[in-house]
């Protein structure tokens, strides 16, 4: 039976699309032989595939003086392919997996992600994304479940215990403890996602171990329909709901409006759960002026753009781009500010609800 292959990174990236000078947000994946973009995180089939077998790749690319942190694939057809990150290490960390992956094929080895294996020491013979397709069999596998916790409501996820239950219950581990290395495993390579504040706390390391094997402690599969009580997918609606979470970043931006094109300053609060970024009128108000929902969202830094004649805008602008392919452009005060902005955004996106 043939094996599949690993995934080796995956996430949001924005990709430019082959025939026109547009610019959208896609599901990467990038498998040993590979890569794959998805049109959203939960699609089952993919848009398309890039072969590595003889792949280049050209980084940083300045193909695109108005668009930062791009890298040129350039298939074995000479068909260029190109992609763009968040911020400088995040679009370094894909281009130094994607390089390893193509110097694999080239030599006929596996590819290894040392540092992971070793730190936890898992055995070379666990297939991660085997054991995550177990983990999600809709007979066999870990039931999704509605769970309340600190008068909150967690949709389609379950305990740190349950999922030890069913690694020991399965034979992939001998002992609760084995158990603990392996979840932590899942959880760092992105197949397990924390839910709740104590879950979180551990995965960013306040804790022994990244995963807690605790009844209080909920996960859920990232591709899952996890959702907290509250969670709406209308960018329009601001509910009373959404300032539930903790405010992970506040302050003024200058903001692009969407019809009359015009910049505007905005107060901007972050929040992690629900994960909205609202925006405030900075002369005063209880109420927002709008909400931003940030789940599957995709943010890059931007150098210019060819709107922005009706203001003075200096070249230190972001863009959020929407699981609905909504743009949002917005300006920070300066470039450190901008970098701190994109990195809480985007953390947001991936762990807030």
């Amino acid at each position: 039976m043939e094996r599949e292959p690993t995934r080796i990174r995956e996430g949001y990236l924005v990709k430019k699309g082959s025939m026109f000078n547009t610019w959208k947000p896609m599901w990467v994946v990038l498998l040993e032989d590979g890569i794959e973009f998805y049109k959203r995180k939960a699609d089952n089939n993919p848009k398309g595939m890039i072969p590595l077998k003889g792949s280049s790749i050209n980084s940083p690319c300045q193909d695109f003086g108005k668009r930062m942190f791009v890298f040129k694939l350039t298939a074995a057809k000479q068909q260029d392919h190109f992609f763009q990150a968040a911020y400088l290490e995040e679009r370094d960390a894909w281009v130094r997996d994607i390089k390893k992956a193509i110097h694999c094929l080239d030599g006929g080895q596996r590819f290894a992600r040392k540092s992971t294996r070793k730190s936890i020491r898992l055995p070379e013979t666990i297939n991660l994304s085997a054991l995550y397709t177990s983990m999600k069999d809709p007979e066999k596998g870990i039931k999704e479940l509605k769970l309340e916790k600190d008068k909150r409501v967690f949709n389609h996820c379950f305990t740190g215990t349950c999922v030890i239950d069913w690694l020991v219950s399965s034979n992939f581990i001998r002992n609760r403890k084995e158990g603990l290395l392996l979840a932590s495993s899942l959880l760092s390579e992105g197949y397990l996602q924390p839910a709740g504040d104590t879950s979180k706390a551990a995965a960013e390391g306040l804790s022994d171990t990244p995963f807690l094997d605790l009844s209080d402690a909920f996960y859920y599969f990232p591709d899952s329909g996890f959702f907290c009580e509250g969670y709406s997918s209308d960018d329009d609606v601001v509910m009373k709901e959404e300032f539930r979470g903790t405010i992970v970043k506040q302050g003024c931006l200058l903001k692009q409006g969407h019809r009359r094109k015009n910049w505007k300053v905005r107060k901007f609060v972050l929040r992690d759960d629900p994960a909205y970024l609202h925006y405030y009128d900075p002369a005063g108000g209880e109420e927002p002026l709008g909400a931003i929902h940030l789940r599957g969202c995709v943010v890059t830094a931007v150098e210019d753009m060819p709107d922005t004649k009706k203001y003075d805008v200096d070249n230190i602008l972001f863009e959020i781009i929407t699981a609905n392919e909504i743009h949002y452009y917005l300006q920070a005060a300066s470039s450190t500010e901008r970098t701190e902005w994109i990195q809480a955004i985007q953390t947001v996106a991936r762990t807030g609800k």
